[in-house]
């Protein structure tokens, strides 16, 4: 069914809205009279047998069989004049509602409202709330229902994917408000930085921290702070999943791997990685050990700290056959390029090669869930891409956050933690993600995995992992701007489909007869979910129809003023230049290059 009639489906034809008109004029006309006379006879001390019944008195008036009083003129005058401005104000208001409709708004009374969405209501996420202890967090807001104006709200257990094509609102719509909503800590990535100038101040506020990690300067953010991501790496399975990370994040999203040295690769990748981990190394030498087929280091220094598996592999990779020895390097060092570069190298590794000398903080995720601290990681496509670091850092909190909830009752976080993953598809490209989605709601770790198009999450994790990851997250919203008629067609089978009850009249040889039909019809179909209007968003949630809401952005929240001022603080045009961070010596070799890694100590297994 077409926008245009679905806005026509439940009018009312010339007849029917006349006989109404006349009701209501008659009714208003027999009332007031009425109203006048009885009360004018009260005050006047007339028509002592004055009938209770309106016709009867309204045609005694007009008969002389009931005298009209003379205060009842003034009392009709105001009774009139009290409708015209009821309704004046009644118009007005429906002239609002009207502006405030859009053309797909009849849908909402053949989809989920009342009790449908109880669940997801004040009351019923305030119950789920207590039951999981959470006691001052209803959930992540989702919106207000078109039929019947109910506040929605994914609980403290919900997991979410949104799908919102370009300049929808869903940053404005989504991604801040669940921020500003969230009791604990915080982590979000983004390619932009108008999440981050939005939120920062208002978090700020609430005793929480601020940790931008902005490698590629989106947000003109400098290295005050930094995170050595072979903290991550205790053993060889996190170096084998930090590899990983490497490998997705690095991959363009049209690149197709190679069964072998992708494989290869990746796995050479995780050697060096647990070798410069338990050998104190900065990151930063695991892409020159990509560079340098032949060299022995890495292998020596895993067969000293016991990793004799792990040695021997690299060890086949070092010493191979030639051509396809350098395959397989030239594989790793491509998934770990962004290392070479100098600007992200000052966010992973310590000023001078120390940790100890370096002035500034050092993240700590194990900490970070600890806090109500806001962890914003910012990255983009393309050369120098800094994703396969957010990937890594994103992974490293999260699994931080699920270690805390296995010593907490019920083995979930007393305080959720909140992952709002902003253009996940382009910054964070998480590969295992769609495997762990159902796993973290039972943890109190609450993520919502914001995607611009279906084909964005099948060129991430493929069309078997995509839907995984739709069908395992509780609450998936979509708010329109997207042109994939396969997708908005199954969209529009899960809205489902409605009986449309029509009538037909026919006049002939002085016979009026009129039929009734009962068809089925597509509730939303292809065209008007592809053109769904800004401000609008079809929710499906576990164990509840298809709803349509309208969306609350943070404007009309109650943090406007505090997100406006936060905005107008960091606005790239009056925001003071920044102070350059803070520099320690490097220990430099008789050469004269530096050496940062000379000044680590390094790390055995046991202290791993």
């Amino acid at each position: 069914m077409s926008a245009s009639n679905r806005r026509n489906q439940n009018s009312l034809d010339g007849q029917t809205v006349l006989l109404i008109v006349t009701v209501a004029l008659v009714a208003v006309a027999l009332g007031t009279v009425w109203l006048a006379v009885t009360w004018g006879s009260h005050l006047d001390e007339v028509n002592p047998d004055l009938t209770g019944d309106s016709f009867g008195l309204f045609f005694g008036v007009l008969k002389g069989t009931v005298i009209w009083p003379e205060s009842a003129t003034w009392i009709l005058v105001a009774t009139l004049a009290i409708v015209v401005l009821s309704g004046v104000l009644v118009a007005v208001a429906v002239a609002r509602a009207r502006r405030r409709r859009s053309n797909v708004d009849g849908a909402a009374i053949h989809m989920g409202k009342g009790r449908d969405l109880r669940a997801l209501s004040v009351t019923g996420a305030k119950a789920t709330a207590q039951r999981l202890g959470v006691t001052n967090w209803l959930g992540v807001p989702i919106g207000i229902t078109v039929a019947g104006r109910q506040k929605l709200y994914g609980s403290p257990e919900d997991m979410h994917v949104d799908i919102w094509g370009p300049r929808t609102g869903k940053s404005t719509s989504r991604a801040i408000p669940a921020i500003l909503s969230a009791p604990g800590a915080v982590l979000t990535t983004s390619n932009k930085r108008d999440v981050l100038d939005a939120t920062r101040d208002v978090r700020a506020a609430n005793g929480g921290r601020v940790w931008a990690f902005d490698p590629q300067r989106i947000a003109l953010e400098e290295p005050t702070w930094w995170w050595n991501p072979l903290s991550y790496v205790t053993d060889d399975v996190k170096a084998a999943k930090l590899a990983e990370h490497f490998a997705t994040g690095s991959r363009a999203g049209d690149a197709r791997a190679d069964p072998y040295f992708d494989n290869a690769g990746q796995d050479l990748l995780a050697g060096f990685l647990l070798a410069a981990a338990v050998a104190g190394l900065p990151i930063t030498k695991v892409f020159t050990w990509t560079t340098t087929p032949g060299d022995e280091a890495p292998v020596d220094i895993l067969r000293a700290h016991g990793y004799d598996q792990m040695a021997d592999a690299v060890d086949g990779q070092v010493n191979g056959e030639p051509r396809r020895r350098d395959s397989v390097y030239g594989t790793a060092a491509q998934m770990a390029s962004c290392l070479k570069v100098r600007a992200i190298g000052q966010w992973v590794t310590p000023l001078g090669g120390n940790a100890h000398m370096d002035p500034r903080p050092q993240f700590d995720p194990h900490a970070f869930v600890r806090s109500t601290d806001t962890l914003y990681s910012l990255s983009k496509e393309g050369k120098g891409t800094a994703g396969p670091l957010v990937t890594a850092l994103t992974a490293a909190t999260v699994e931080a956050a699920e270690d805390l909830a296995t010593t907490q009752p019920g083995g979930r976080l007393a305080v959720p933690l909140l992952g709002v993953l902003d253009e996940a598809a382009n910054v964070c490209r998480w590969h295992g993600l769609p495997d762990l989605y159902s796993h973290y709601g039972s943890r109190g770790i609450v993520l919502m995995t914001i995607l611009q198009s279906w084909s964005q999450g099948v060129e991430v994790w493929g069309r078997d992992g995509m839907r995984k990851l739709w069908s395992a997250s509780n609450i998936a919203v979509y708010g329109g701007g997207v042109k994939e008629p396969e997708f908005l067609n199954e969209l529009s089978q899960m809205v489902g489909d409605y009986d449309k009850h029509t009538t037909s009249t026919s006049v002939g040889r002085g016979n009026r007869s009129t039929s009734h039909q009962v068809q089925r019809e597509r509730t939303l179909d292809v065209a008007d979910l592809g053109a769904l209007p800004r401000g609008r968003a079809v929710v499906f949630a576990s164990g509840a129809p298809a709803t349509l809401i309208e969306t609350i952005p943070w404007m009309r929240g109650p943090h406007a003023d505090a997100v406006r001022a936060s905005i107008a603080a960091h606005d790239p045009a009056s925001t003071p230049a920044l102070r350059p961070v803070p520099s320690a010596p490097a220990e430099t070799s008789p050469m004269g290059g530096a050496q940062p890694w000379l000044n680590a100590a390094p790390r055995t297994k046991d202290q791993l």
